[in-house]
């Protein structure tokens, strides 16, 4: 006995059986919304697992502050240099809370012995930098402090120091002042951005040096 042929389902939001071409289009925008609904799963997905990942490096990555680099031992390195260059070798002494980040010899013409210090408590953001150039005079600060001419003189524990005032510190590297002195065959040079009687603290630390070296070349 043959089965009757099915009557086309009803769609309750018609009221009456779907079109073939209503039935293509609704079968369509469910493949469109299920897409759409896994897309979105997949994002939630990855967007907690990201999350996992970053949480995980937070806890187990240690953490604190950097370490400051260590300080230069001043002392030590002038005498490699005045063994390398078998000469006398200035070490000038600044406060203990004075940061320092540079003890070496610059080789050139003149060669360089220089010291750097930085995080000068009464120079906030300044520096001092102390150079003794090896068979050198005044033309080689000149050149050091771009052709910035003498201002003038200060005397410093007994020792006449030429004093250099610049005007214009950007053209300079930021340094704004400086003391100079031949002592003996060398040229010694305290520059920076910090204050002129910041400046003095290491020209008197070297006084007895330099004139130790006037002495010397006598």
């Amino acid at each position: 006995m043959a089965r009757a042929p099915r009557e086309p389902r009803i769609a309750a939001h018609l009221g009456r059986p779907e079109t073939p071409a209503e039935e293509a289009a609704r079968k369509a925008e469910n493949s469109k919304n299920y897409r759409q609904s896994q897309s979105f799963r997949n994002l939630i997905i990855a967007l907690v697992a990201s999350l996992a990942i970053v949480a995980v490096v937070y806890f187990i990555v240690p953490r604190g502050e950097i370490a400051d680099a260590p300080q230069p031992d001043i002392a030590a390195t002038a005498s490699e240099v005045a063994e390398q260059f078998d000469r006398t070798v200035i070490v000038p002494t600044a406060p203990d809370d004075w940061g320092k980040n540079i003890a070496q010899v610059n080789p050139g013409s003149p060669s360089v012995w220089s010291v750097n210090y930085n995080d000068i408590p009464e120079a906030k953001r300044g520096f001092i930098k102390f150079e003794q150039a090896f068979d050198a005079d005044e033309v080689w600060a000149s050149q050091v402090l771009r052709g910035t001419s003498p201002s003038g003189t200060t005397r410093i524990d007994g020792l006449e120091w030429t004093e250099f005032e610049i005007r214009d510190p950007e053209s300079t590297g930021n340094v704004s002042y400086a003391l100079g002195i031949q002592a003996g065959s060398d040229y010694v040079l305290v520059y920076g951005s910090a204050e002129p009687d910041v400046a003095a603290v290491i020209a008197s630390s070297v006084a007895d040096d330099v004139e130790q070296l006037k002495k010397e070349s006598a």
